[in-house]
């Protein structure tokens, strides 16, 4: 978790969870039919000035195709701001 990524403002760095890849029944989803996930652990969050709900650690759900998808170092994550997060989990 040490990405060298800070986002600005109200925006919130979040590694996506992995996309699942078996059904509940133990089905096999082949690659080009897995959803996007929509839920991931919030990393950092932007300007210290304001005040954010979510923080870092959280397990959160957001939309399926809220914010940008960033690589760094060959890792994806996703910036989004804080108004695009649905809910904490857990």
């Amino acid at each position: 978790m040490g990405v060298n990524v800070k986002p600005l403002a109200d925006r919130v760095l979040i590694e996506p969870a992995a996309a699942e890849t078996k059904t509940a029944g133990g089905i096999i989803i082949p690659d080009a039919a897995k959803e996007k996930p929509a839920k991931g652990t919030v990393l950092a969050t932007g300007n210290e000035k304001l005040t954010f709900t979510v923080k870092k650690g959280d397990t959160v759900m957001y939309g399926q195709y809220s914010g940008t998808e960033i690589t760094v170092e060959g890792k994806k994550y996703i910036i989004m701001k804080e108004s695009d997060i649905y809910a904490i989990l857990g």
